[in-house]
């Protein structure tokens, strides 16, 4: 149950983003992945679950080559794999338990009473019990972020992708939602993976973080590895220092 990606490297049109990057999450472990706007973050992710293929390189998850599945393989990768997306997106015109419903109908394999149980479960999860007759625009900003993670969860997925869980949110609500991703973790057992700039969050959520930077991870270790780096670039972003990181790019410590 680990995602592995091996030198993959990803264009387009004349424009690099991943150059040859290699990552490894291991079962059960939460990664945090980080780095500037447009370093490829969200590209990594949509790898992993097949909505962009490397043009050269390996992506593996659960032992699978995810560019050699066939359609209705990639369908089942999707359907263990559960993508919390960076604004919810949520269906406006459908209550909460109908956004959550949707997949599981179309999954095919449960009862209208068992959907009930699972839409009732994952909101538990989550602490919005009693919520599945709102809409979204009812829910806050933190809410809506955590009905959209009530929704990738319930499908039971093996790995969960967070893409920015606590982007636009407040002090308070980022703190919540960390929490909730580790509550997933210790109750559920997940692999994760997590997208995010915010340092705070992927210091309290992960066992390890890795910095996307120039198409590759630049370093990559627990979170008091990554405060003690000596990399001027890494330290750079997490201390908000540019000048580190130009100094970092004139030395060639990106290399």
């Amino acid at each position: 149950m680990s995602i592995e990606l091996t030198d993959v490297s990803k264009a387009f049109g004349p424009k690099q983003i991943l150059k040859g990057f290699s990552l490894r999450v291991d079962e059960g472990e939460t990664m945090a992945l980080v780095g500037f706007s447009g370093a490829g973050k969200s590209v990594t992710l949509k790898h992993i679950v097949g909505l962009l293929m490397p043009d050269r390189g390996s992506v593996v998850v659960d032992g699978r080559e995810v560019p050699d599945l066939s359609r209705e393989e990639l369908f089942q990768l999707r359907r263990e794999v559960g993508y919390v997306f960076q604004f919810a997106a949520l269906f406006d015109s459908m209550t909460i338990a109908e956004n959550l419903a949707m997949g599981l109908r179309k999954q095919g394999t449960l009862s209208s009473e068992q959907i009930r149980a699972r839409i009732a479960e994952s909101l538990g999860l989550v602490e919005l019990e009693g919520f599945e007759a709102r809409y979204p625009a009812e829910l806050s900003g933190g809410q809506r972020k955590r009905a959209g993670l009530a929704r990738a969860i319930a499908f039971h997925p093996k790995y969960l992708l967070y893409d920015e869980p606590t982007s636009g949110l407040d002090p308070v609500t980022t703190t919540v939602i960390d929490r909730l991703i580790l509550k997933m973790k210790q109750e559920l057992g997940v692999t994760s993976l997590v997208i995010t700039h915010d340092m705070g969050s992927a210091y309290r959520v992960s066992d390890r973080i890795a910095m996307l930077y120039d198409g590759r991870v630049l370093e990559a270790g627990t979170p008091d590895e990554i405060r003690a780096t000596e990399n001027p670039i890494v330290r750079g972003f997490i201390e908000g220092r540019p000048e580190l990181v130009e100094q970092g790019e004139a030395s060639g410590a990106a290399g």
